[in-house]
């Protein structure tokens, strides 16, 4: 009886779900919750959906944000090697007045 007791406190005490990561029983795309014996489909180890729709939405959103990130990242790197290329070797000549 010890360890049934041990077990239960154990399981009781698993916090329902981290602040930012969905719940296990719901769908992480529409929120709908599963039932005892339906299909979990996961996506990246532990993001649970309901179906095969919405897991293929989730991959969508996921690559279309990839996609804009890199866009993103390379208009940066443009810019900033754009920047260092202009200021490297740019010397200002004035002209210096000299004492004959």
């Amino acid at each position: 009886m010890a360890a049934s007791l041990a077990c239960s406190f154990f399981f009781d005490a698993e916090p329902l779900g981290e602040h930012g990561m969905p719940a296990q029983d719901a769908c992480a795309l529409c929120a709908k919750h599963f039932g005892r014996d339906s299909d979990v489909f996961m996506y990246k180890g532990d993001t649970p959906f309901c179906s095969e729709e919405c897991r293929d939405e989730q991959m969508h959103l996921d690559a279309a944000c990839a996609r804009q990130a890199a866009r993103a990242a390379a208009r940066r790197q443009k810019q900033f090697s754009s920047g260092t290329a202009s200021g490297r070797g740019h010397r200002e000549s004035r002209e210096v007045p000299v004492a004959s």
